[in-house]
């Protein structure tokens, strides 16, 4: 009998022991940080691009001009529910899941984009775009930072800081360029957007996973912000800085291309695009390279130029002049990249991996909830009060919150 077994063994093309699956080939680290952080950049050139191309849809859809800051901030809205329902989702799950499920949500919203028919499609794509993207921000800012390289921790945290608001910018200014010299610019832009989704979806999937799973997903998906107890002074410190910076990119991505039409007279894509484009690109430039500074002296300098952009802008609002505009934009934007880059890297080394995704949901919610909800405000004031009264108030509210941070980081200073 011992014969036949060892004969029918040998004939057996099925092995006796089974060999483990291969593995799944992943990204190497260097090349998952970077493809992270530019698939991040990513989702907010998605999120500035519609920019020059809702005054285009007023035009086309004839909607009222209040409908268009609702068009405008439902993305922010979308993005702040997201936020307090899936902030901290990643910390428990892992940054993959949370990652690749919101790529697909996004890359959705813009095929959405693609085959619009009226506005109403149009906030209905901008609010999942809003909550694709606020599931992914706190998820990408933490991983980010933990695919990097120890000796780029810090640029790490710049590029988390500052992808945001160059995102914005470039997406404002390519979609521009596209409604100035195409005819079908809203199907040349999202259906590239779509594209681009689709590979980061693919990025984020062959990313190692960066953190290990934790009980409490469940209860996590409950509405909060999540600021760990390390963080907490500076955190309440830095509000008011992120207020005045985001306010102050809600007013140019929101209302600019409305001033160029309204009060300057001026139909260009292409110029709503450029102009909507300096504050954040700035912005990013700052960012990038006030790395060096101190975090605090980089937060009070932003916080000052904030203050002095918003009032040149102001004075080229009175004044209808373009020249004022771009300026204040370029020195709002300095204090944009500069205070929020600086805030960033001053609250980071507080959290301890496991709370970093629900720190900078909170963060996120700050400055989500000042560029959209006032962006909606100035629109229905707009009818009542006209766009110039509009504009101006909102620039002294800018003023009087970029000063009260000014104050709380002097203060903070002081301390230490």
């Amino acid at each position: 009998m011992s014969r036949v077994i060892e004969s029918t063994r040998a004939r057996s093309p099925v092995p006796l022991t089974t060999e483990p699956a291969p593995t799944r080939r992943l990204l190497a680290t260097s090349a998952a940080f970077a493809g992270s952080g530019a698939v991040f950049a990513a989702l907010y050139v998605a999120a500035g691009a519609p920019t020059p191309l809702l005054v285009v849809f007023e035009q086309q859809w004839h909607f009222p001009a209040w409908v268009l800051t609702v068009a405008f901030a439902s993305y922010a809205l979308g993005l702040l529910a997201a936020l307090l329902v899936a902030g901290s989702l990643s910390d428990h799950v892992g940054r993959r899941p949370v990652l690749i499920g919101s790529l697909l949500v996004e890359l959705g919203s813009m095929l959405m984009f693609v085959f619009a028919p009226d506005i109403g499609w149009v906030i209905a794509a901008r609010t999942i775009q809003g909550i694709a993207t606020g599931a992914a921000t706190s998820a990408f800012s933490a991983s980010i930072v933990e695919h990097a390289p120890a000796h780029r921790k810090k640029l790490a945290t710049i590029i988390t800081s500052i992808a945001p608001a160059g995102g914005l910018g470039l997406g404002a200014l390519l979609t521009g360029a596209a409604v100035q010299f195409s005819t079908h610019a809203s199907i040349i832009v999202f259906t590239a957007l779509a594209v681009i989704m689709a590979v980061g979806t693919a990025v984020a999937a062959f990313s190692a996973e960066t953190v290990s799973t934790r009980p409490g997903a469940a209860r996590s998906l409950m509405p909060h912000v999540s600021v760990p107890r390390a963080a907490r002074r500076e955190f309440v410190a830095s509000i008011p800085v992120h207020m005045a910076a985001w306010m102050l990119a809600g007013l140019f991505m929101g209302l600019v291309p409305t001033i160029i039409r309204d009060l300057l007279g001026l139909h260009s894509g292409l110029l709503n695009g450029a102009t909507a484009f300096t504050q954040p690109a700035a912005a990013a430039v700052a960012g990038l390279f006030l790395g060096r500074l101190a975090p605090r002296h980089t937060i009070i300098m932003g916080g000052a130029g904030v203050l002095l952009g918003t009032a040149v802008n102001m004075t080229g609002v009175a004044t209808a002049t373009l020249p004022l505009l771009w300026a204040g934009g370029l020195i709002g934007g300095v204090g944009f990249g500069a205070s929020f880059s600086g805030a960033i890297r001053t609250i980071t080394p507080l959290a301890q991996p496991h709370q970093r995704a629900g720190l900078f949901a909170a963060v996120y919610l700050v400055a989500y909830l000042s560029f959209g909800v006032p962006a909606i405000i100035a629109g229905l004031l707009i009818a009542p009060l006209g766009l110039p009264n509009t504009v101006l108030g909102y620039g002294v509210a800018i003023i009087a919150v970029a000063a009260l941070g000014l104050l709380a980081q002097y203060r903070m200073h002081t301390r230490h």
